[in-house]
């Protein structure tokens, strides 16, 4: 019996000792896993800590973030509506652009304080030769002009930070003269230039165009002007009515037929008409092609038929036809002389506000970039500036 009862004994010893070391071990592997839990915590957290200190906190967020969001920022201050863009590069087609240039409130009284702006708008190839003349003239009146820049794609300015023109580039494409890409380079400066609403008057230039009186003067001048200074005449010529195309009408018949110069001024509501046009604009793209230059007779003929009243009919940039040819005359350094200037500042006759003027021209072209040294010698005493 003893022989029998001793085992009996022994296998419950086991049994006690198995269920003894079991739960020895249960709280060994618990721990273990707290402590792979806590090493992971910490790794994680400076992972965590470094990429925040290497790429920044927001681009760190945006970059966890899903790419799904809820709108949580909603644009609901009046300061969205009316605050220029702050970067000129935007990824729009000019479809869209015009579409979105063409918004306009329908009150005209501004609920808050509006700074009329001058938008200056470059259209060049390339670069500004004359830009120290430029920095001068608007040299202590910012909040009173916008510039934009059209040039070909393929330019990219170096102006420094503390130029006016810095980053004053927009979205451009190849425009060629005499042809509708011309037309559609001055519309995408416009509509650009809409997004500003600030931005009350428009005025085209060159690169080749220097100012002709100080910033003060011409602002007042385009301010107090009841009309809008583009060129609209008819010329029963061979290069007016002569380019003229049967096939523009019902749009356009040939006693509304207008010729005028490719630089203008503008205010905001004849800007208005050019970016929103549909009806002129297939037109003159098929059936306005060299030798009929689209670029001087679009613009004048559609607003003639837009707006007559708002033209003055006259363009305020100055050029010399008199040596002949497809182009005006080019001005270099040897003709840059006091007797120059003021031939191209004295002697003209124009009406102003219905009221005869002797200030006729507010900027003159075309002058070549060694025309920089002499103009910035004689800009002082001439210009005022």
């Amino acid at each position: 019996m003893q022989s029998r009862v001793v085992p009996m004994e022994e296998g419950k010893d086991l049994s006690v000792t198995s269920r003894t070391n079991q739960s020895r071990v249960l709280p060994q592997r618990l721990l273990q896993l707290l402590v792979l839990f806590l090493i992971l915590c910490t790794a994680f957290s400076v992972i965590i800590i470094y990429m925040i200190r290497y790429f920044g906190v927001h681009n760190f967020v945006t970059a966890t973030l899903p790419s799904f969001q809820p709108c949580i920022e909603e644009k609901t201050s009046l300061e969205h509506w009316i605050k220029p863009p702050s970067n000129l590069i935007h990824t729009m087609t000019d479809k869209e652009l015009i579409w979105r240039a063409s918004f306009v409130p329908r009150i005209k009284k501004y609920p808050f304080t509006r700074v009329p702006k001058i938008a200056f708008m470059f259209l060049t190839k390339g670069p500004l030769p004359l830009a120290p003349i430029w920095e001068r003239f608007f040299k202590g009146h910012k909040g009173l002009y916008s510039i934009y820049i059209h040039s070909l794609p393929s330019f990219q300015a170096n102006f420094p930070s503390s130029s006016v023109f810095y980053r004053r580039q927009i979205p451009s494409q190849v425009s060629e003269w005499g042809r509708m890409s011309m037309c559609d380079a001055e519309r995408r400066l416009i509509a650009n230039a809409l997004l500003d609403m600030s931005n009350e008057w428009f005025i085209l230039l060159s690169e080749s165009c220097i100012p002709l009186y100080s910033f003060s003067l011409i602002y007042h001048y385009i301010m107090k002007s009841k009309y809008s200074f583009m060129g609209a005449f008819d010329d029963p010529g061979p290069h007016g009515r002569g380019r003229y195309n049967e096939n523009m009408e019902p749009e356009v018949n040939i006693t509304q037929w207008r010729k005028g110069s490719q630089w203008f001024e503008i205010n905001r509501k004849l800007a208005m008409y050019i970016v929103e046009d549909t009806t002129f604009y297939p037109k003159f793209a098929e059936f306005c092609r060299p030798a009929c230059y689209v670029d001087e007779h679009y613009f004048p003929t559609m607003l003639t038929i837009q707006a007559a009243d708002l033209l003055a009919n006259r363009s305020i940039t100055w050029v010399d036809w008199s040596r002949g040819g497809a182009h005006p005359a080019t001005f270099g350094k040897t003709d840059i002389t006091e007797e120059f200037l003021k031939r191209v500042l004295e002697g003209h006759n124009c009406v102003y506000n219905n009221q005869p003027s002797s200030v006729c021209f507010l900027f003159a072209r075309k002058f070549s970039p060694s025309a920089l040294e002499p103009l910035s010698l004689l800009a002082p005493t001439f210009l005022g500036f």
